[in-house]
């Protein structure tokens, strides 16, 4: 059973607030939902919705054994529906949250059908279309549909989704995803923002038939014009945008504009391949930039401690069954994963930098390995370039050759090499992180970054620089290697 956050934004609905509140009681009768929290925010009506709501809340006082929650809040002035939605999210604590207007064109009975989703198809956030075949629809605007449908295109072309219906009320999203999402609008453009972000986030979206009664401007429909060419300047804007995650301990936000350049991830997964073997634990899988390019394997376990990144390397797993996601910290030894006869590589880059203790950390996937296992260990190198850029991302430390060949011994590990990689990084990160202290990377140097790996990959051996990272082929001190084995590291996994 899932619990259930449904977020209703109110102004100037003093005819039908009440009874859209009440056509939410349907709810109570769900068996699939445990708990039902009902979050109602007056965006400073001018009408009489304050004294409707005043009036429905002392009729519907929850009583004992009620699976539905009431709370009614009030913004002081008016601010827009996407702000009464991020007053109501920010009290919402059930699994799954969901908006609802506070008047008579959606039906809650859908809400219903779009929770059976989230269960049987673990979906992360389900919308529900007007537009895919609904039993009961009313006949209303043409020119509207025109305009939804082209923002609708729009946002599908933005993202490379094939979504039907963009400016659908009904969206409802993982509770925990919604809220690590930064929404900034304070209007209707929250509709693209939040569609945009979720497809950027690689959130697993369905969509649901749902029924509609759309009303008339003599009925109450706020929306207008003005919104729709909002909307259109909004995709845009969410499109080039990388702002997708709120700022939290982990680093999220930054680490999620690193993701922008995924010729340079597919560039190191090309320099570690060959020393993959067929039973992969990857440590600090992010959202998995690294791993689409290592799998398949016959045994894929990816793996981080932020469990934002968890839920979205959990969507990888739907149509790939040698995959795994779990939560593993390379400072606790009983988070592991200990497969019978251990792993054949434990794939851990741009980690133990971050940790007080790297080897007991190193220590840790020795640990896992197999006799003949190997470790393959990314560091950032040059203890001179630590800077502004290693404290906002945590490092501890920068190293050298000799200190990461001295941790890793202590750790018993023989070191069978250790590869030098991507010099030129090093110039920018002298730039940006000593020279200017910048404490983010900027979004078009990113995308240059991109642009560029190509050319930086053929050049790289003989860049005249040092390396930006060490790369270490590590295995456990009692494995014993043929010259055989030596020469070709595993094979086809």
């Amino acid at each position: 059973m899932l619990s259930l956050s449904v977020l209703v934004p109110a102004f100037n609905e003093e005819h039908l607030v009440a009874t859209s509140l009440a056509r939410l009681e349907i709810l109570e009768e769900s068996p699939r939902l445990s708990r039902v929290q009902i979050i109602v925010v007056d965006d400073c009506s001018t009408d009489g919705t304050a004294e409707a709501l005043r009036h429905f809340e002392s009729e519907h006082m929850a009583h004992p054994g009620s699976k539905i929650e009431w709370l009614f809040l009030r913004h002081e002035r008016n601010q827009g529906k996407g702000k009464a939605i991020q007053t109501a999210l920010a009290r919402a604590n059930c699994e799954i949250t969901v908006i609802h207007d506070a008047d008579l064109e959606y039906h809650p009975k859908d809400l219903l059908t779009m929770v059976e989703v989230f269960e049987e198809e673990n979906a992360d956030a389900v919308f529900g279309s007007r537009f895919t075949g609904s039993a009961v629809r009313r006949v209303l605007f043409f020119h509207h549909e025109l305009g939804n449908r082209l923002i609708t295109f729009l946002v599908s072309l933005a993202t490379n989704l094939n979504l039907t219906d963009v400016e659908t009320c009904y969206k409802a999203v993982r509770t925990n995803l919604l809220k690590s999402i930064p929404i900034i609008s304070n209007d209707f453009r929250i509709e693209p923002e939040l569609t945009i972000k979720l497809a950027k986030r690689e959130a697993r979206i369905f969509e649901v038939p749902i029924r509609y009664s759309g009303r008339t401007y003599q009925e109450g429909k706020k929306i207008n014009w003005r919104d729709g060419f909002a909307a259109l300047w909004a995709i845009v804007r969410f499109a080039l945008s990388d702002e997708l995650y709120t700022r939290d301990a982990f680093g999220s936000n930054i680490l999620s504009r690193l993701a922008r350049a995924p010729r340079f991830n597919a560039w190191m997964a090309d320099v570690i391949r060959p020393f993959c073997g067929a039973r992969v634990l990857e440590i600090g899988s992010g959202t998995g930039n690294l791993t689409r390019w290592l799998i398949p394997r016959t045994r894929y376990v990816a793996s981080d401690i932020n469990p934002l990144y968890l839920q979205t390397l959990a969507t990888l797993r739907a149509d790939r069954p040698y995959l795994e996601a779990q939560h593993t910290d390379v400072t606790d030894r009983a988070s592991f994963p200990r497969p019978e006869g251990g792993f054949d590589t434990v794939i851990c880059l741009n980690v133990i930098e971050h940790l007080d203790d790297d080897i007991g950390a190193l220590s840790n996937i020795r640990s896992v390995l197999s006799a003949e296992g190997r470790a393959i260990v990314l560091v950032p190198q040059g203890e001179s370039l630590f800077g502004t850029l290693d404290e906002v991302l945590g490092h501890r430390r920068r190293y050298t050759e000799k200190t990461l060949r001295s941790r890793a011994e202590a750790a018993g590990f023989n070191v069978r090499s250790i590869l030098r990689f991507n010099r030129i990084g090093t110039a920018a990160w002298f730039l940006n992180g000593k020279l200017l202290r910048r404490r983010s990377f900027g979004l078009l140097q990113i995308k240059a970054l991109n642009l560029l790996v190509p050319l930086f990959r053929l050049v790289d051996s003989f860049f005249p620089l040092p390396a930006l990272s060490l790369i270490a082929i590590l295995e456990p001190k009692q494995a014993r290697m043929d010259a055989t084995q030596a020469k070709i590291p595993f094979g086809r996994p």
